[in-house]
């Protein structure tokens, strides 16, 4: 038993500062895409790098936790708060921007799937185990690049006159791949719930149903 509790890997380690730090510039995110109501272009530039920085990040401090075995339970809460905290800072952000009902509506309907699911996964992170999936890592991805991409001022009348074409093919291109990740976000939801209702014998204290799950 004090062998088991000596091996356990300190909260003070690599992933979790860089996850911490993550959380940090949620704030910092906010502020330089809303400069201005979000016309300045340099400060869209400014948003979108630490855009980008956070989802490389968010990659690499789960790839060195699982390589150096320093995975905690101050990791497993602290990421995904980090992740779900700068997308939907993004989400909103965005929203306020474009001031349209529809992307209110699909902020609301992203927002509330994924803090559901988050709180939901925590709340049973010691009593039953929920895998990641294809389809939460695919949703990921097209959320990641579309809203990266969305975040550029790429709809800025003062681009130059030889980027207003291209720039404007690539953010309908973003929104589409946003609109599939909204869409994946719905469908991996539903699955994880499954995944919960699968084995809430276990979450009971008894055997669950089956050892498969979602985490999207």
């Amino acid at each position: 038993m004090n062998d088991v509790t000596a091996a356990r890997p300190s909260n003070l380690n690599l992933p979790n500062v860089i996850t911490t730090l993550r959380i940090v510039l949620v704030p910092f995110f906010a502020v330089a895409l809303l400069i201005d109501g979000g016309t300045s272009i340099t400060w869209r530039l400014v948003a979108f790098a630490i855009f980008v920085v956070a989802m490389v990040t968010d990659k690499i401090d789960g790839d060195i936790a699982r390589k150096r075995g320093l995975i905690t339970d101050f990791g497993k809460i602290a990421d995904p708060i980090a992740d779900k905290a700068m997308t939907g800072m993004a989400f909103i952000g965005l929203a306020i921007i474009y001031d349209n009902p529809w992307w209110w509506a699909m902020t609301i309907v992203v927002e509330l799937r994924e803090w559901s699911v988050t709180v939901l996964r925590l709340s049973i992170l010691n009593k039953v185990v929920i895998a990641a999936d294809q389809l939460g890592k695919i949703k990921t991805t097209f959320q990641a690049v579309g809203l990266s991409f969305l975040i550029l001022p790429l709809m800025d009348s003062d681009l130059p006159g030889w980027m207003q074409t291209p720039a404007e093919i690539l953010w309908w291109i973003a929104l589409v791949l946003v609109g599939i990740a909204v869409a994946l976000t719905i469908v991996s939801g539903v699955q994880f719930f499954l995944g919960v209702w699968r084995q809430r014998h276990a979450l009971r204290g008894g055997p669950a149903e089956g050892s498969s799950g979602h985490q999207p």
